[in-house]
């Protein structure tokens, strides 16, 4: 058996393009807004239930727009409390988060688990499209990467509007925005209900995927989602929008790869919490970590070539 498995790293690619949905939602909110939203967590399960609760009704493509729009009034909320209420961004979140708990109990009927074994789900519809081995292989990655493909897209195309430029130019200094005659409040509002919509949909499609939806199935969605972009901006750096955009996605997989190898290492469950801190705390150490290389290797090149002027110095007298 080999040391990763076919099933694994389709397992770990599909995760992986499901957390991307995330990770690109924290792009919005904490790349480009400047926000440190912490409602994530919540607003996954948030997508989760609703998502599942209008799949058991038999209704799985609406299931994906309904847990877009749970995320979307998850996020107006959030934006609320900042703008209207001037809720710094951390607590605003935090009390999103808390309160989101028992919504999210309250959508899935007072019960901390929802199943939809045997239920349709889009997963399952595309995969009756086509009768190949390779297909029925291989069609959920398939599906995952035309999602997130058209989220890419999207999320390219509409920074590139005047609506999405505000929202950066926000990002960047919100009284230039104010003093250009943009109202930052609205520019914030928008900006947090897109980005909470992918994390509603991400939430959706995970609750589709592993067919339950489970009241902690959130926690930790933060560090994960911060992780995943923080490692696409190491590997890709600040370079076009399209590139962050892809690095971002592309973050989320390698992270889900690194928590595929931790399981075939035996790291126990309880431990990925702290893998995961690792992990966010050596991505954001890296940058310094390679200045700090170089400057030593800079400062012993200098050093030799001194040494060597001076052994010269000393030969010539």
């Amino acid at each position: 058996m080999g040391f990763l498995t076919p099933n694994i790293i389709e397992t770990a690619v599909n995760t992986g393009l499901i957390y991307g949905c995330v990770a690109l939602s924290l792009f919005i909110s904490f790349t480009i807004l400047n926000i440190c939203d912490l409602s994530t967590d919540g607003c996954y399960i948030l997508g989760a239930a609703v998502g599942v609760s209008v799949t058991i009704a038999g209704h799985p493509i609406l299931a994906i727009f309904a847990g877009m729009a749970a995320g979307v009034c998850s996020g107006f909320v959030t934006a609320f409390l900042q703008t209207r209420l001037r809720v710094p961004d951390i607590l605003a979140g935090i009390v999103v988060n808390t309160g989101l708990y028992t919504i999210n109990l309250m959508v899935m009927g007072l019960r901390t688990n929802l199943n939809i074994v045997g239920t349709d789900t889009v997963f399952s519809m595309f995969e009756s499209l086509n009768d190949s081995a390779f297909w029925q292989g291989w069609s959920d990655t398939i599906l995952l990467l035309m999602i997130v493909a058209a989220l890419c897209l999207f999320i390219y195309w509409f920074l590139t509007t005047r609506l999405g430029l505000s929202i950066r130019a926000t990002g960047d200094s919100a009284p230039m925005v104010r003093a250009s005659s943009i109202n930052p409040a609205f520019t914030i509002t928008v900006g947090l209900c897109l980005s909470n919509s992918f994390t509603g949909l991400a939430g959706c499609l995970i609750g589709q995927y592993t067919k339950t939806a489970e009241i902690n199935q959130g926690t930790g969605m933060v560090t994960i989602a911060l992780a995943s972009l923080i490692i696409g901006q190491m590997i890709f750096g600040r370079g076009p929008m399209m590139v962050r955009i892809i690095g971002t996605v592309v973050g989320s997989v390698l992270y889900r790869f690194i928590i595929a190898i931790a399981l075939r290492l035996n790291v126990p469950t309880q431990a990925f919490r702290l893998v995961s801190a690792v992990i966010v705390a050596i991505a954001i150490a890296a940058p310094a970590i390679r200045d700090f290389v170089r400057f030593s290797i800079r400062k012993r090149s200098v050093m030799r070539v001194h040494r060597a002027e001076r052994k010269g110095g000393e030969t010539h007298a």
